[in-house]
């Protein structure tokens, strides 16, 4: 399997800015509250110090995820594929076998998955389990919950 994280173009810019924030607003407030504590003295207790780094740490902690996430990006277009089937970025309409409720979904990249909006990460159990079904498929997806079955409406409408 391909270690490379599918995401649309404004979903890389997304982590883009995300990542351009940390670095040039964030961290430098981090690095001048650590200056500040360092001024007053001692370290061994100086709550403010330990925790300027504690944050610091959380910080570079995110910043080294979203650069990891962003090297391995693969953008992908929506606009290309079976246009018969789930795919990446296209949205469609389920339902739900176990209480036929309709649902709507699209697959989307690292960085923009939003479930109440619909956003399922392409990567998850549940996109992997909708990749590739056709309109009137039935696609069996195992979650922690349980097996879920949807049955697929609509593609692309």
């Amino acid at each position: 399997m391909s270690d490379s994280i599918p995401m649309t173009r404004d979903g890389y810019n997304k982590l883009r800015q995300e990542l351009d924030r940390m670095e040039q607003e964030e961290m430098p407030v981090i690095v001048a509250r650590i200056a500040d504590a360092r001024a007053e003295g001692d370290l061994k207790e100086n709550a403010e110090y330990h925790g300027a780094r504690e944050s610091q740490g959380l910080l570079q902690a995110r910043i080294n995820e979203l650069k990891a996430k962003l090297s391995r990006a693969a953008i992908m277009d929506a606009s290309t594929g079976p246009q018969d089937e789930v795919r990446f970025g296209v949205r469609f309409q389920v339902k739900r076998l176990s209480n036929e409720m309709t649902e709507e979904y699209e697959l989307v990249g690292a960085g923009e998955e939003d479930f109440d909006e619909g956003k399922v990460l392409s990567t998850s159990p549940l996109g992997r389990g909708f990749m590739g079904k056709k309109v009137g498929q039935i696609a069996e997806i195992e979650v922690p919950a349980g097996l879920l079955k949807f049955e697929i409406l609509t593609i692309g409408e």
